[in-house]
């Protein structure tokens, strides 16, 4: 016997994307619905070599139902996770709206698989942000052998991570650029992101910070070690699908670069590609489609003690969000309820 789940927001990027991964690893399914807003009703989506019509997410009776995938963003998970928690299927959300909620575990299965059991305080668990799940990927290895004090982080975050209409404004912006008659201003960023990199992502908050930064110093403590120090610094780039960050790394003691590199070939999730001659390291366009979290450029920082520099990569629609998802349902399914 599978299990029976739901996709909701099966029509964005993040919905489709938990399909095809629920597909190409597996998963126990015995039944699978999709869920869609009003507006996009009875768009097909595929699932592996089936194709499925969505449903109305407004109507939806969420009673019988195992598990529930949401990528519908925090105002409509806000209206439907506590009906298809109270019906008992355990939501697991890839909006920020339950990340802070003490009641509600923050997982990524690699760093933190003992949480799960808290999800019966809610029926609900979160998924964290794109560029925190990739980020604790690394961290926590590093930081179970020397214990991180400080993290400072620097994200290249490609236009993906704004969704459809993020990657709709760098194609059409990108193609302006060569027509001089064909105006295309900003409309998902602040400014033109064709050609350019902006040093924003979310709103700003009153200490200078943006929301996405504070997200990732949060969601850091709560997921690895409260006493750790994060700063971040996020950045959109022009590239479609694929976060970058640069991460320097402050340990409690010494941690040699070499047995850093052995750690992180060891560390699930993690693949390392850190050969130091031309072309040693993985870029974003090589990530895409990949499930790994890929770590370059490891090397010692000799201006503080104890310090490490490396560079990671990651497929933001799938680790960053659609693939930890599922990640989480696995979990949720050998720990608790043990059907597949």
């Amino acid at each position: 016997m599978g299990y029976r789940v739901v996709v909701a927001g099966a029509t964005g990027n993040v919905g489709r994307e938990m399909l095809n991964i629920l597909s190409e690893r597996h998963f126990p399914v015995d039944e699978i619905t999709v869920l869609a807003s009003r507006r996009s009703l009875g768009t097909e989506v595929s699932f592996g070599d089936r194709t499925l019509k969505t449903k109305d997410l407004d109507t939806f009776d969420f009673t019988g139902w195992d598990i529930a995938l949401f990528a519908v963003g925090s105002e409509a998970t806000k209206q439907y996770a506590p009906k298809a928690a109270k019906a008992g299927c355990v939501v697991i959300d890839n909006s920020s709206l339950y990340r802070y909620d003490a009641d509600v575990p923050l997982i990524v299965p690699e760093v933190n698989p003992e949480a799960i059991h808290g999800y019966a305080r809610k029926n609900i668990i979160a998924n964290p942000n794109c560029s925190t799940a990739q980020m604790v990927v690394a961290l926590k290895p590093l930081h179970d052998r020397a214990t991180i004090k400080r993290v400072v982080v620097s994200t290249y975050q490609s236009v993906s991570g704004a969704g459809k209409e993020g990657i709709d404004e760098l194609w059409d912006q990108t193609k302006s650029i060569y027509n001089p008659t064909d105006n295309k201003p900003p409309r998902k960023f602040q400014k033109q992101i064709a050609f350019n990199v902006i040093p924003q992502i979310d709103v700003f908050m009153d200490s200078g910070d943006t929301k996405e930064e504070w997200k990732m110093m949060v969601e850091t403590k709560k997921i690895v070690d409260p006493k750790i120090k994060v700063t971040a610094t996020c950045v959109r780039v022009p590239v479609f699908v694929g976060h970058s960050e640069s991460i320097n790394i402050e340990f409690e003691e010494h941690l040699d670069e070499d047995e850093a590199r052995e750690i992180l070939r060891e560390a699930p999730g993690v693949m390392v590609i850190d050969k130091r001659e031309d072309g040693g390291y993985v870029s974003p366009v090589e990530c895409v489609g990949d499930f790994a979290t890929f770590i370059s450029r490891i090397r010692q920082d000799s201006t503080i003690d104890n310090g490490l520099n490396l560079w990671c990569v990651s497929d933001n629609l799938r680790k960053g969000a659609a693939l930890n998802a599922v990640q989480i349902a696995e979990l949720l399914g050998r720990e608790v309820l043990k059907k597949g």
